[in-house]
């Protein structure tokens, strides 16, 4: 069965920054229980950062400058995070490279998950067209990121491989 990388906060694990979750579309999750093998996993929490912590942002780029250590992650209080944020990014690498997994789906708006947009580092709401570390990690190793707004995409896809 193929396996499908995912955001742990989009499958109601209440991981992120504030101790909330997120949802996929009930009847896009419900196709994937039936059809794939998810691998549910969290970069920040897996690295060690806590639940809750505090919002951060990538300051100074996008997250392939993070990985090539021209931007930092910051937390609205200050800490540098940054180094979490790529312990996370290299370990979610690490799972899908074990388990050959070729598709993930990842949390958009995150900094380290993000795969088309990501907040601007400037705390203010504001987005900005970008990738998260972990997105970008992911991509730049011929994992093929979607979101929880363009799953319809990938199960799209998955639906032709599978003869469907």
């Amino acid at each position: 069965m193929q396996k499908v990388f995912v955001s742990a906060c989009l499958v109601g694990n209440k991981v992120r920054y504030n101790g909330s979750s997120l949802c996929l579309e009930k009847t896009d999750k419900q196709w994937l229980d039936l059809n794939v093998e998810l691998m549910i996993f969290c970069p920040e929490v897996s690295a060690g950062l806590p639940i809750p912590r505090a919002p951060a942002e990538i300051l100074g780029g996008y997250g392939n400058d993070v990985i090539d250590g021209t931007a930092r992650v910051i937390g609205d209080d200050g800490v540098d995070v940054t180094s979490e944020f790529l312990v996370g990014a290299r370990q979610a690498l690490g799972l899908c490279q074990r388990h050959g997994i070729e598709y993930a789906i990842l949390a958009e708006g995150s900094p380290s998950c993000g795969s088309q947009q990501i907040y601007d580092g400037t705390f203010t709401g504001t987005k900005i067209s970008g990738a998260g570390v972990t997105a970008q990690l992911l991509s730049s190793h011929g994992i093929k990121v979607y979101s929880q707004y363009n799953v319809e995409q990938l199960i799209n896809k998955l639906n032709g491989a599978l003869g469907e």
